[in-house]
């Protein structure tokens, strides 16, 4: 594939979005800690379920105006007026399931937090602090395991190709393609 740039990326990523590129370049696969983010990247990619991530990416800001830009308090808070709000909302995926669901992740991601501390010790944990490195799969043992506990503790859209690909989003997985200048 041709990059404008002359760098070689991971085949997903579109040349003709720079979004896409920005996202590829200086997001994808680097390892966070905070947990803004990682509600903010969990809640994404659940909304992923059935489409690609370059149509959720494409509507990341308005995501985030919809969502209170990803304030855990005030998700937790939200109510079947809000909610209907953002079904009505056409900058954004108007799932009532998923959006549902956005709202109950995040009263169970909160819930975990208290349990652990933080939802990134919780995640983290899985892997003992640790980058688990390989490519070429969209599911593992590992995203099984979580996704298990996460639908246990009563999480929606958070099967294991979502978990996987929500791992390798926040860095827990490392999966640059070979040839990607990151890999």
């Amino acid at each position: 594939m041709e990059w404008k740039d002359g760098k070689m990326r991971c085949k997903w990523a579109n040349p003709n979005n720079a979004l896409y590129l920005c996202y590829h370049d200086k997001e994808w696969g680097i390892p966070v800690y905070d947990d803004h983010k990682l509600l903010e990247m969990l809640i994404l990619e659940s909304f992923q379920a059935g489409l690609s991530w370059e149509c959720v990416l494409n509507k990341r800001a308005a995501f985030r105006r919809a969502f209170d830009g990803f304030d855990l308090e005030k998700l937790c808070a939200y109510d079947e007026k809000k909610i209907e709000k953002l079904c009505q909302n056409p900058e954004i995926i108007r799932n009532r399931l998923k959006i549902r669901a956005a709202v109950g992740n995040a009263r169970i991601f909160r819930e975990i937090q208290k349990e652990f501390g933080s939802f990134s010790a919780y995640l983290w944990k899985w892997t003992d602090r640790k980058i688990i490195y390989e490519k070429g799969i969209v599911s593992s043992p590992l995203s099984d395991a979580v996704a298990k506990d996460l639908q246990k503790r009563g999480m929606k859209f958070v099967g294991t190709v979502i978990v996987y690909s929500y791992m390798q989003a926040v860095g827990v997985i490392y999966a640059h393609e070979e040839g990607c200048f990151l890999e």
